[in-house]
């Protein structure tokens, strides 16, 4: 099972390994009580890809359709597969610092995760 969740909410029992999926780290968030399990920058998306989104959902569309296409890059396969991995085996919380609920780059990645568990 695959959860998202905003980093500043409270970490609870339920959440499972917690990976923060997000290019920068949480403004303001003290990494000693985030309880982050992980840190997978590397699957964020790019920061000209963050930039233009700037959390804008006007923009939502056209930047999931850019996301997932960064996620199809060699050099993510193996993250995303170790992602896929770790979701069979235990509840995984994709963690994200963005005040959007709703349109973030963790939504897109648990979408793409759901469609391949």
């Amino acid at each position: 099972m695959v959860a998202i969740k905003r980093a500043y909410d409270p970490p609870s029992r339920g959440d499972g390994m917690r990976i923060l999926v997000d290019r920068l780290w949480p403004r303001g968030l003290k990494k000693e009580t985030a309880h982050i399990d992980r840190w997978m920058r590397e699957i964020a998306p790019s920061n000209e890809l963050r930039r233009f989104f700037d959390h804008d959902p006007a923009r939502w569309k056209e930047f999931r359709k850019h996301y997932r296409h960064e996620l199809r890059r060699p050099q993510v396969k193996p993250l995303l597969d170790d992602l896929l991995a770790s979701a069979r085996k235990e509840k995984l919380t994709l963690v994200y610092g963005a005040r959007e609920e709703r349109y973030n780059q963790a939504a897109v990645l648990k979408e793409l995760l759901d469609a391949k568990l």
